[in-house]
């Protein structure tokens, strides 16, 4: 096959690890993830960053790559992406990219333009204004000033809403316009696989996942990170709520069924995403046959 990179995208929690992992094995490759928080070497449990027996099921890329101080953005993403990919493939044909960020996937596949710098006392007064009246009024100045950026981002993650909106009040444009408007050329072949099911059966699978989550140590976890909390990286789901509970806000029952109606929303939005795009071919994450035969009927040569 001519060099390619085989991307499996889809909502949390749908199984984009394992088949990344089964298809890396099969390939003899490597795996680029594109997701956003488990690039945070800080935040695990609750980004459900691969564990130790799958990292060395096959090498991966962008896990624990940067601190919480870091500021990365889907821009960045691309061009250390574009980097690492010169390099992989002069020792492999195919590489794989998994993960549900579909702003970052995007910034690889069609290129990202520059996104203007905000004026500071724009983001202090959205700061101020997130503090002081809440998260929902954010959200509805975004659903008024970008809708299409609305309909897509995890609206529960004041960093995304910021950002978006210091942008528009800088200059007038909303987020989504500074989208790559002209689609890039890259010097490789992309397939998409898009992971889905229905549903009751996701739902399913995030629920479940949120309660390993406690099992595992998630309070214990964000406990560690209070110091870092005013970050934006832990502005995030799974970790929001639990500092609720840690300030007294609400019981641990009720943080767990945010964090679960949360993510399950998150979810929705992330298809929502990807829906958009006709390249994606659709799956149900049990049919891993099915998907090598897709990915084996593409000819060796461009």
């Amino acid at each position: 096959m001519a060099k390619t990179l085989i991307i499996i995208a889809g909502p949390t929690a749908i199984g984009k690890t394992a088949i990344s992992i089964r298809l890396a094995q099969h390939f003899k490759t490597e795996i680029i993830s594109a997701d956003s928080r488990q690039f945070y070497r800080e935040m695990s449990i609750g980004t459900a960053k691969p564990n130790q027996h799958e990292l060395s099921a096959a090498k991966h890329h962008f896990i624990d790559s940067h601190s919480v101080i870091d500021t990365f953005t889907a821009g960045n993403f691309e061009k250390e992406v574009l980097k690492l990919l010169d390099i992989l493939f002069q020792q492999h044909d195919l590489v794989i990219m998994a993960g549900g960020s579909g702003l970052f996937i995007n910034a690889v596949c069609n290129g990202f333009d520059d996104l203007p710098v905000a004026r500071d006392e724009i983001r202090q007064q959205l700061n101020k204004e997130l503090e002081e009246k809440g998260i929902e009024y954010l959200q509805n100045k975004l659903k008024i000033a970008d809708p299409v950026y609305f309909a897509e981002v995890d609206i529960n993650n004041p960093q995304r809403l910021i950002r978006a909106l210091e942008v528009y009040q800088t200059t007038g444009k909303s987020f989504s316009s500074y989208r790559s408007k002209s689609r890039k050329t890259r010097p490789f072949n992309i397939i998409t696989i898009g992971l889905n099911t229905d549903r009751e059966n996701l739902y399913q699978k995030i629920n479940s996942r949120v309660d390993q989550m406690l099992e595992a140590g998630l309070v214990e976890e964000v406990k560690s990170l209070s110091k870092y909390r005013h970050l934006n990286a832990l502005q995030t789901v799974g970790y929001s709520e639990i500092f609720d509970y840690l300030d007294g806000k609400c019981g641990l029952d009720i943080a767990i069924e945010k964090i679960k109606q949360n993510t399950r929303r998150f979810a929705k939005r992330q298809i929502t995403w990807f829906k958009k795009s006709e390249q994606i071919k659709w799956f149900d994450p049990s049919d891993y046959e099915g998907i090598l035969n897709f990915l084996n009927q593409f000819p060796d040569e461009p």
